[in-house]
């Protein structure tokens, strides 16, 4: 497989770099080809702009996304983005890897999905779900936490981890039409000890070398909603989003 893996970590001796670098050694000693955005290193901006640009259809008043669907189509996106789609389009997974801040990604990793994820090319014009620009390509968050796992539980004191990251599995990697992998979370890396940090290291890199068999999550397809956008009546909700209830 074609692997991307899209990497957010300022710290070159940090938790998530010995996540990265056991990352490429088990992936390419699987005989996978790997490639690397490591945002932060690229000084990426994550700041959508006009600039973004090299024509507008509408010069008068930014709409972004309908300019990013009109520069895709045109050839015209700033070089930074154009390189990134580039790569989105050329692997079979894409890892979204990061330290999970704030109940989310750090700013430059959603800078890269607002500026990359473009109109016309992963979504739009009913590219959705199942039918999304990434259709058939597999994704997978890799994330790190100083909370405990059961802060993250159904009952814990900041919810359920499915719910956590559903604007990111859901919003962005299946709605553009990845089939998401459960994600990889590494807990507490603040307070546990160095033992444990290694075995979080070995417990990924046999998750890596599952990539191409593990069995992804459920979301409802296009099909499963009516003219409405909710959720057809004979349709039984089966994901968090939807009404399914999270378990502990």
């Amino acid at each position: 497989m074609k692997v991307l893996i899209v990497y957010a970590h300022q710290e070159s001796q940090s938790f998530n770099a010995a996540l990265l670098a056991r990352s490429v050694e088990v992936l390419t000693a699987h005989g996978h080809e790997v490639r690397i955005s490591d945002l932060y290193a690229m000084n990426f901006d994550p700041v959508a702009t006009a600039g973004d640009f090299g024509e507008r259809r509408f010069p008068d008043r930014l709409q972004y996304d309908r300019e990013q669907k009109h520069n895709y189509q045109r050839g015209t996106l700033s070089e930074d983005i154009a390189g990134e789609i580039e790569k989105l389009f050329w692997c079979d997974m894409l890892i979204l890897q990061f330290p999970l801040w704030w109940f989310s990604v750090p700013a430059i990793m959603k800078g890269w999905l607002d500026r990359v994820f473009v109109n016309g090319a992963v979504y739009g014009s009913g590219r959705r779900y199942d039918t999304g620009g990434l259709n058939g390509r597999r994704a997978m968050v890799v994330t790190s936490t100083a909370a405990y796992p059961g802060m993250c539980a159904a009952d814990g004191l900041v919810g359920a981890l499915d719910v956590i990251l559903w604007p990111i599995q859901n919003g962005a990697l299946a709605y553009a039409g990845c089939n998401v992998l459960p994600p990889f979370v590494s807990w507490s890396v603040n307070f546990v000890d160095e033992a444990t940090r290694r075995r979080y290291l070995d417990e990924y890199g046999a998750r890596l070398a599952q990539i191409e068999t593990t069995e992804p999550l459920f979301f409802h397809p296009l099909g499963d909603f009516g003219p409405d956008w909710r959720l057809r009546p004979e349709v039984a909700a089966r994901a968090v989003g939807q009404g399914k209830p999270t378990t502990a």
